[in-house]
């Protein structure tokens, strides 16, 4: 049975604190494990991959078969139907069009004092983006990914795509190749972040590496940071629906059954202002989950974390929903517009009942790379802005240099640090004697 919490009840704020604090990532330690593989990685470069392919993946390889060919793409991808072909195009050509509206603009101008000042954008030089792989691979996820990073003009992208006994879905490489991803490499786990942070003989190492794993592939994102960029430490995925009002129960438990199969570690939640829309939507979960071919999965979810929720008013709803800070939100309610103004937390909002979560997954356009476990209170989604750094620039007159120069020099001897203050002080002395000349 879900959590059941009505916001009346006197001993709610315990049960609403219990639901939040719950822990649902893999609990257990595997820093070490990730520690020793990422060491053997630096020390052995591409031995390593190799051993440690052989160990996970059941797959023996030597290093001139770490990099999928340019003829086993071509087959694989051949293999592809064209619905789905076509499916994953338009996929792949609204995504990029959303994330091209993402671009920023570079910016100079001339202030009052006479120095000229902006900022530029320029991408990273190269990226790395981890799969999870097998037949349970997400060609979605290759786009999410790969689409924002070429529209920034990241120059070179690889992919790091494990597979278990040799095994690839096509639609993986297909997905590749669609986004402009120049090199896919047949390794996954923690061996594949350290390849992609560190190099080797085969692999060059690159700048940023993002997307989602298992807890191995989390733990050495973590350990790798700092010589490289990350997206994000992403946990099990999340849905709320706000709910009100003459909505339809199936479309509503299908929707939480749909982040449901995600994980058994997923979480659902359902915040209505109606008791019986409530129980409509509990029943037909309860007779639609049966039908679900991943019926475990979702089932374990749905027992262990889903819960539903009674609230006063909508604004209320609006309000658990800031302290829940959920990755997806729903908000199937008359006027979600309006909702949305008053909902400050979430990583992406659904408006309307014919908005569903999954389509955002997939077609919609906006990136399904999203915080999660609350962290939408203080980040965002993946974006082009996670492919960019931003450079400052200034430039000063000697005009400008005098007008502002005194308060540096102040503030460097304020701070000890007379180096500074000399290095200003020295520029402002040559124009002064000019100025008496």
């Amino acid at each position: 049975m879900p959590i059941s919490l009505n916001t009346t009840d006197p001993d709610f704020e315990a049960g609403f604190a219990a639901m939040l604090s719950m822990k649902r990532e893999d609990s257990a330690d595997v820093n070490d494990v990730v520690s020793a593989i990422i060491a053997d990685v630096r020390a052995r470069g591409d031995a390593a991959l190799c051993d440690l392919t052989a160990r996970f993946d059941r797959l023996d390889l030597t290093p001139g078969m770490l990099r999928f060919s340019p003829q086993e793409i071509a087959a694989e991808t051949a293999r592809v139907a064209p619905e789905d072909r076509a499916a994953l195009q338009m996929a792949a050509e609204r995504i990029r069009a959303y994330h091209a509206r993402q671009m920023p603009d570079d910016a100079q101008w001339t202030d009052p004092e006479g120095a000229t000042l902006g900022w530029r954008w320029t991408p990273v030089s190269a990226a790395g983006l981890y799969v999870p792989g097998g037949q349970a691979a997400y060609p979605s996820s290759v786009l999410m990914n790969a689409i924002p990073a070429r529209v920034a003009g990241v120059e070179r992208l690889v992919i790091c795509v494990p597979t278990p006994g040799g095994v690839i879905n096509p639609l993986v490489l297909l997905a590749a190749q669609l986004a402009g991803v120049d090199e896919i490499y047949r390794i996954g786990g923690a061996q594949a972040v350290a390849a992609m942070a560190y190099g080797t003989q085969t692999i060059a190492a690159v700048d940023k590496i993002t997307g989602p794993g298992n807890a191995y592939v989390a733990a050495a994102k973590r350990q790798v940071f700092g010589r490289v960029g990350i997206d994000m430490i992403a946990g099990p995925s999340e849905v709320l629906i706000i709910a009100q009002g003459a909505q339809n129960p199936d479309w509503i438990a299908l929707d939480l059954l749909a982040q449901a199969e995600h994980d058994a570690d997923a979480q659902s939640i359902l915040i209505t202002t109606d008791q019986d829309l409530a129980r409509a939507v509990a029943n037909a979960v309860d007779r639609l989950l049966p039908t679900l071919p991943r019926a475990e999965i979702a089932g374990a979810s749905w027992r262990d974390y889903g819960t539903i929720i009674i609230a006063r008013d909508l604004a209320e709803a609006a309000r658990l929903s800031d302290r829940i800070a959920p990755e997806h939100l729903e908000l199937l309610v008359d006027d979600p517009e309006a909702l949305a103004t008053q909902c400050n937390h979430a990583g992406a909002i659904f408006l309307g009942a014919f908005t569903p979560e999954a389509v955002g997954d997939y077609v919609s356009g906006p990136n399904h790379v999203l915080p999660t476990a609350r962290s939408a209170r203080f980040s965002s989604g993946l974006s082009v802005m996670d492919f960019l750094k931003r450079t400052t620039i200034a430039r000063l007159t000697p005009g400008a240099l005098v007008a502002i120069g005194g308060a540096a020099v102040r503030l460097a001897a304020s701070e000890g640090l007379q180096a500074h203050g000399q290095s200003v002080q020295a520029r402002l002395n040559q124009l002064n004697e000019k100025g008496d000349e």
